[in-house]
């Protein structure tokens, strides 16, 4: 992406101002169901996630059904920002993005069309859109790496917001310019409000933590001892056991107050409103929540995302915390979609 985050946030917000059944989840079926009378035809899919990620599994999408997946890659924001300007022209049929937030922002604007409930019910209540418009396809958790060398569960705060506290002076590590940390900090703006969300970046900032580019380096710097513990995603804890074995020393930590600190985001997605093939479209969507899809995303490969499936009766991978074991804040998760509001914030703490 040769675009950063930021940028392609900015882009995205400019784009925005610019353009105009709570059932429980289903199991997840084994096997696509017969779509004779859909093959042959094509759908075009915008997608936020990354190609050796999803490509393969659309890939098998076209060879299961008969439905070809045209596939244009990109950032989330970029994408979504696209998909304002071209308007009712755009060629998208689908949209699947990173996080929840831009899929929220697209909601707002009346882009996307309310998803039949055979494909919402697959999903729990807390990972889709309330009004149907989006449904997450895996999750992804917010977590606290730490040094296993200097501390255990035990030395943790109940709560992500104890990290203010000046014993933690020196001993953070967080990534500021990177979009998921700012997902974080939009998802802190709206469950604990604008006022108490400044107030604790100004108190982890008064104890001086380290800055690193991403998410990777915080948790390698956790690692070295450089700093104690960082803000990151459960998965990059993963990739790194795999490549150095289990004697790496660090673990991810589930804030055990469930506030934001362990927040479930998802990578989801929806159907454009102005698709001329949308129950090709629904057919993706719903083909992504099959056991198959699902079990791609959790599975066990190089490169493997070790992401959350979200169907229930889909096996995760067996290193991953279960999401029933993670207290999770109640937060609609189409509300993330004020990330310039975080940006404005970050700058006036003196963070960005």
């Amino acid at each position: 992406m040769s675009l950063s985050r930021v940028s392609l946030t900015a882009l995205l917000a400019l784009a925005v101002t610019t353009v105009a059944a709570c059932a429980s989840p289903t199991p997840a079926p084994t096997s696509a169901s017969p779509a004779q009378s859909l093959a042959g035809q094509a759908i075009t899919v915008y997608s936020g996630r990354a190609e050796e990620l999803v490509g393969p599994i659309i890939e098998q999408f076209t060879k299961d059904t008969g439905i070809k997946a045209n596939v244009r890659y990109g950032g989330t924001p970029e994408l979504a920002a696209a998909i304002l300007e071209e308007g009712r022209n755009s060629p998208a049929d689908v949209y699947w993005a990173q996080d929840a937030g831009a899929l929220g922002a697209l909601a707002q604007k009346g882009v996307l069309a309310r998803l039949p409930d055979s494909i919402l019910n697959k999903v729990d209540k807390r990972f889709r859109s309330p009004k149907g418009e989006w449904v997450g396809i895996t999750g992804r958790a917010r977590v606290v790496a730490y040094n296993t060398r200097k501390l255990t569960e035990k030395d943790m705060p109940d709560s992500t917001l104890g990290f203010t506290d000046p014993e933690w002076k020196g001993r953070i590590g967080w990534a500021p310019t990177n979009g998921s940390f700012q997902a974080f900090v939009t998802a802190m703006r709206v469950v604990e409000g604008e006022a108490k969300t400044r107030q604790w970046l100004e108190g982890v900032k008064a104890n001086q933590p380290k800055a690193y580019r991403n998410n990777t380096a915080v948790l390698l710097a956790v690692a070295s001892g450089e700093v104690d513990v960082g803000f990151v995603n459960h998965y990059y804890l993963y990739a790194q056991l795999k490549e150095k074995g289990s004697s790496f020393p660090a673990r991810n930590y589930y804030p055990r107050a469930g506030d934001v600190g362990g927040m479930v985001n998802v990578a989801g997605a929806g159907v454009l409103s102005t698709s001329k093939n949308t129950e090709a479209a629904q057919r993706f969507i719903d083909y992504m929540l099959l056991q198959k899809a699902q079990t791609f995303f959790a599975g066990d490969r190089p490169g493997d995302p070790y992401e959350y499936p979200l169907v229930s009766g889909v096996l995760m991978h067996s290193d991953l915390t279960p999401l029933s074991q993670i207290k999770t804040p109640n937060i609609d998760l189409s509300s993330l979609s004020d990330l310039e509001g975080t940006l404005k914030l970050l700058r006036a703490v003196g963070i960005l």
